[in-house]
């Protein structure tokens, strides 16, 4: 893991956390997958909502200097993967956040305080 990573995860879930973004939760996969360092996952209450916490995240990382590598879904989408290489964040609403269940998934990855970031 890099320095670089962990500067994305805190800037990416800073820019959700203005956005009142809910039960953040930073998952360091690292050690068990080479697809990136951490996920970030986070629920929003509305389409705008999420919107918002995707325009802002996207917006934060891109004055760093962060480009996304690949962006999906859209305004009506209620999932929303952002892919920066090092970290991917994941913008849910509370019903698929359910459903998709990430957080089992990579249940092997480490939960990360923001403040240890």
């Amino acid at each position: 893991m890099n320095k670089q990573s962990k500067e994305m995860a805190k800037l990416a879930y800073q820019a959700l956390s203005e956005k009142k973004a809910e039960d953040i939760r930073i998952i360091d996969i690292s050690e068990i997958s080479v697809i990136a360092d951490y996920f970030i996952i986070a629920s929003g209450s509305n389409a705008n909502q999420l919107q918002a916490m995707q325009d802002s995240v996207d917006e934060q990382l891109y004055k760093a200097g962060y480009h996304a590598k690949q962006i999906e879904g859209n305004q009506r989408s209620s999932w929303i993967l952002m892919d920066y290489s090092d970290i991917i964040v994941h913008i849910f609403s509370k019903e698929d956040r359910l459903f998709y269940d990430l957080e089992r998934i990579w249940r092997d990855g480490k939960d990360i305080d923001p403040e240890e970031l």
